[in-house]
């Protein structure tokens, strides 16, 4: 059965079909293996995969996202980070990972926040004499941490597929979140010196206090948002509402750079975007329900069971499996495909859910790196308009201690669990 499912979803993938596709004829062809081909099965399933409280986030934070970047946030968190930080050496890559790690905490979409963050900035640090393989790989690693920190599109899709609380997931990531940004600014310490630089004048006391004053009304977002979930005033979809109302108040009334008739635009760019995520979503859960029926994840139990007494060896097996599997397949299929098999064997092992979510959402989002799918790193390329071989010179580095950050995660529980309880 596992032959029949990874067979027919590769060999379609191989054949270049959409992936969303590839997952309804794997479905199809376990059907047909295991003697049940029904039409109207399929037809109930995609309906209710998509028919789910929860996932109605996804559409509301891609249309915050979407708002922030036409309302003029995202613009004022950049030039609040360039007044802080940008007249040190190197400081406009200090300025994308600070801007990264706030974007992150803004939208929940590596790919939203990689574009917007790469068409502001990649061709600044250009201008100003920074390596633009090295810069472009420096957004691209900034990128990928929107997975990570609250609201996260990815721990709404885990959630979801996984039973786990979306809330402490949310909660869980903002640590790990922060780790990578310290990693990344460390490591940009390390490899920024090579290159020969303007350095931006230094900002006075009043201009900084001039753009932390412009962008109050961008950083108040997440706090409303962690700040309402931690008190229990609105779950998380009921935050993505929030987000999006917020972020179309202070674009029209407050910041007045959103123009009422730029507002259709902005809800079709946000529900195309949507559309896809819930058609991939609805139909992985078709093949969820199959991989369920044909007790598929009892039969990977059995074959992982010597390992089920070493937790510790169990998560280093599982996630170089996702890291192989995330240089051929994109973190949204990845989640829906890998959580429903993973999950009984996680439970089995004694391993906290919620800690293998943040592992296992980590490591999909260092895959949005990895040729040659890497989704975040086709964006970034075709914003600087760099070749992927290029790219990959320049993000080595940053992608190296992102994975060390997922080790020391593996090694070291309490690094997430820890902070959990202090959110909690």
């Amino acid at each position: 059965m596992i032959g029949v499912f990874l067979g027919s979803l590769l060999g379609t993938m191989a054949l270049g079909m959409p992936i969303a596709f590839a997952l309804l004829l794997s479905g199809v062809a376990l059907m047909y293996f295991l003697g049940i081909f029904d039409s109207q099965i399929i037809a109930q399933n995609l309906i209710s995969g998509a028919d789910n409280f929860p996932l109605m986030a996804i559409p509301f934070f891609m249309l915050a996202g979407e708002l922030m970047n036409a309302g003029g946030l995202s613009q004022r968190i950049v030039k609040m980070a360039m007044s802080m930080v940008g007249h040190i050496r190197g400081g406009l890559g200090y300025v994308a990972i600070i801007a990264s790690v706030l974007f992150a905490s803004l939208s929940g979409s590596a790919v939203a926040d990689t574009a917007a963050l790469g068409a502001i900035l990649i061709p600044m640090m250009v201008k100003s004499g920074y390596d633009v393989n090295r810069s472009s790989g420096l957004i691209a690693s900034g990128g990928i941490i929107a997975p990570i920190i609250p609201p996260s599109i990815g721990f709404i899709i885990f959630g979801v597929s996984s039973g786990v609380s979306i809330t402490k997931l949310f909660m869980a990531g903002i640590v790990p979140g922060v780790l990578l940004g310290v990693g990344l600014c460390i490591t940009w310490a390390i490899v920024a010196h090579k290159d020969q630089v303007k350095v931006q004048p230094r900002k006075s006391m009043k201009e900084i206090l001039i753009s932390v004053r412009n962008g109050f009304w961008a950083l108040l977002l997440p706090l409303i948002i962690i700040g309402g979930l931690r008190g229990g005033i609105f779950t998380p979809t009921e935050a993505a509402v929030v987000a999006a109302a917020y972020a179309l108040f202070v674009g029209l009334v407050v910041y007045r750079e959103l123009k009422l008739s730029e507002l259709f635009h902005v809800l079709v760019r946000a529900a195309k975007m949507t559309s896809v995520v819930m058609f991939l979503v609805a139909a992985a859960l078709v093949s969820s329900w199959l991989i369920t029926v044909a007790n598929l994840p009892e039969q990977v139990i059995t074959l992982l069971e010597p390992l089920l007494d070493h937790p510790l060896l169990l998560l280093l097996m599982i996630n170089l499996l996702v890291i192989i599997i995330g240089t051929a397949m994109d973190m949204t299929p990845t989640i829906l495909i890998l959580t429903p098999v993973l999950m009984p064997l996680i439970e089995k092992a004694g391993i906290d859910p919620v800690y293998f979510g943040v592992l296992f959402i980590l490591n999909n989002a260092i895959g949005l790196l990895t040729p040659p799918v890497g989704t975040v790193l086709n964006v970034v390329c075709g914003v600087s308009k760099i070749s992927m071989e290029d790219i990959m010179k320049g993000i080595w580095p940053f992608l190296l201690v992102e994975v060390v950050v997922l080790i020391l995660l593996i090694l070291f529980p309490d690094l997430v669990l820890v902070p959990l309880e202090w959110f909690i």
